[in-house]
């Protein structure tokens, strides 16, 4: 993992937004005006989707992807300008938070500068055309890093970037090689240190498959090498799962418990219920008891929780990645939860503690995360039932970090009516 990352990120919150589809008209300035309420929710850093011109040859649906990009070193003209993006950037900063942007850097649209400018830094099929690796992705081709030229290229066009925003997301980071990741991170260090590292790694069948089919596919921990957060593809198949019926809660609570001996010790993991490529958690969890136990448990898990816009609305429906698509902001408003998960997220205890995640009868997960004389106990009813829940904490009465409610701990015991329940205690 990388040497210098804080556990402090254990503290923070990322917010995620699709310039398009975030406002009905699409642009960097609808964005900048609504920063205020996405601060208020008590966001840390915002990630933009990517902000880049969308290529038009092979293009899916109306707009294209956002991730078929075509020239890396612009912005969408349909997004506004470069002082408008900057203009946003400069709002996001003054108002405490950070902004990080996203990286495309396994593939470009067919019709990208590269391509035309240097087609021979590309994958090419048997035949000599351009190809990819994935075959659902048909409105990209892919880079091809065996080219040093290709690496310089882009290790400027990101100390480009970092003069402007404080890190980056980067796409299926997994099927770029590690040691250009480590030789980016080191050089856009000297023109923003501290930038912030955000890999999409990928889920274990992907990483499977590629490698059998002989390409290249990091592991996360290999991932960990250069960047600060990952994601948790590696335990998210194991929720769908357990949603779906398939495997008990303790197989998920076991994956989870084992990332804390498996990875760095200052590891974290992004957070998260939904995002831009998975369905919204509404429509995963259309029980309510369910859905707020689930989300509440997604920020009390050890490391950084995503929310995707929207959420904190009550969306049900996923936003089309391809045609505009506005979010629609009239739903269920969860604002004043979000607010209080976020508060949350600041304890303590969240940032470089031990933690343990254990399923218990009944369909309830416990987490624990503990320091060396205090722990912050969590008991999540994940079907929103009323049970009764072991607690490994001294009998009393407690608050709940939640709701400010009572809690109480008798016989090591706590009586849980289907709502979260988070209080601390003495080890």
């Amino acid at each position: 993992m990388a040497e210098n990352t804080s556990t402090a990120y254990q503290n923070q919150v990322i917010y995620s937004v699709f310039v398009r589809n975030h406002t009905p008209e699409g642009t960097f300035e609808g964005v900048r005006r609504d920063l205020p309420r996405i601060k208020a929710l008590g966001t840390d850093i915002i990630w933009l989707l990517p902000i880049h011109p969308i290529g038009e040859k092979s293009r899916k649906g109306s707009l294209g992807c956002p991730y078929a990009i075509r020239d890396y070193r612009s912005v969408n003209p349909e997004y506004g300008t470069l002082d408008d993006f900057q203009r946003l950037v400069g709002d996001i900063h003054s108002l405490g938070m950070r902004c990080i942007i996203d990286v495309v850097y396994h593939h470009t649209s067919p019709d990208s500068a590269l391509a035309a400018e240097h087609p021979e830094w590309f994958f090419h099929k048997a035949d000599g055309s351009f190809g990819n690796k994935v075959g659902d992705w048909s409105d990209i081709v892919d880079l091809d890093y065996a080219h040093r030229e290709l690496w310089d290229y882009q290790i400027e066009t990101l100390k480009y970037w970092a003069s402007m925003v404080d890190g980056f997301r980067c796409d299926v980071a997994s099927m770029v090689p590690s040691a250009f990741w480590r030789e980016a991170r080191a050089a856009v260090e000297a023109v923003r240190p501290g930038c912030l590292w955000l890999a999409e790694t990928v889920d274990p069948d992907f990483i499977a498959t590629l490698r059998g089919m002989g390409f290249g596919c990091l592991s996360d921990c290999q991932v960990y090498e250069a960047f600060d957060l990952c994601y948790d593809y590696d335990v998210y198949h194991l929720f769908r799962d357990y949603l779906d019926g398939k495997i008990p809660l303790e197989r998920y609570a076991q994956a989870l418990t084992q990332q804390e001996v498996i990875y760095p010790t200052n590891y974290v993991k992004l957070r998260f219920l939904e995002n831009h490529d998975q369905p919204r958690a509404e429509f995963l969890l259309p029980d309510a008891g369910a859905l707020l136990n689930w989300t509440a448990f997604s920020f009390f898990q050890k490391g950084t929780p995503l929310i995707y816009a929207g959420q904190e609305a009550g969306c049900t429906h996923l936003p089309s990645l391809f045609d505009k698509d506005v979010v629609d902001w009239s739903g269920p408003d969860r604002t004043a939860l979000f607010q209080r998960l976020c508060a949350l997220k600041k304890h303590p205890l969240m940032a470089g503690s031990a933690y343990q995640v254990q399923a218990l009868p009944g369909d309830v997960l416990r987490a624990v995360h503990r320091s060396a004389d205090r722990q912050l106990t969590g008991v999540f009813s994940v079907r929103g039932r009323s049970v009764l829940a072991a607690v490994e904490a001294p009998d009393g009465r407690y608050e709940n970090l939640l709701d400010g409610g009572p809690v109480e701990v008798r016989d090591g015991r706590v009586s849980c009516h289907g709502a979260p329940i988070v209080f601390e205690s003495v080890r």
